[in-house]
């Protein structure tokens, strides 16, 4: 439905961990990078530790997430899972099983890295769209409901205060973005 709206090409999609996601994603559009939220995996693998190893297991998992390449991300998983792997295997296995999602952020330059390590900041916005809906309750047409959408996203940010820090996170982003997909994202802005 969205390509009929006009979205031709999505660049990249970060999953929580849902199930088959990833799958359909990659089956509408081929060229989309698919990767796994990695506060979700973060969190996920604490559902397994008991919260007096919390804070080990993230200090271990940090250097694994935070490397430079895929190789040396390997080498510090493996040291993860010697060291931890005995106690929790669920969380080793865990990982194993995201790694194929998980190593397309690994790819990707320190200024992407930071908007798309988390789905929080689109979540944050869902929960603010679905509060605005469910206030409202039914709409007459297709176009008040996007104008309930338009204004409950406007008042993200009433003050426009906000605007300085959106720059600052988003602007190196969006010129790595431009330089890692090869022009796609600015051929979608003529």
């Amino acid at each position: 439905e969205l390509r009929n709206r006009g979205v031709a090409d999505v660049l990249m999609a970060v999953c929580d961990g849902l199930t088959g996601l990833p799958d359909a994603i990659g089956q509408v559009w081929p060229q989309t990078v698919v990767q796994t939220c990695v506060v979700h995996l973060l969190r996920n693998s604490f559902r397994y530790a008991g919260r007096q190893h919390w804070d080990a297991i993230a200090k271990a998992l940090k250097p694994v997430y935070t490397a430079p390449t895929e190789a040396a991300a390997t080498e510090r998983f493996l040291e993860f899972a010697q060291e931890w792997g005995e106690r929790y295997p669920a969380i080793v296995k865990l990982w194993e099983n995201a790694w194929a999602e998980f190593v397309p952020f690994l790819a990707f330059s320190p200024e992407i890295r930071r908007v798309i390590c988390s789905t929080n900041a689109i979540e944050s916005v869902n929960a603010r769209i679905r509060r605005a809906v469910r206030a409202r309750g039914h709409f007459p047409n297709e176009q008040a409901a996007l104008k309930c959408v338009y204004l409950a996203v406007m008042a993200l940010d009433p003050t426009g205060r906000g605007t300085k820090r959106w720059i600052t996170r988003w602007k190196p982003a969006l010129n790595a973005f431009d330089i890692a997909f090869d022009g796609r994202l600015s051929a979608g802005r003529k």
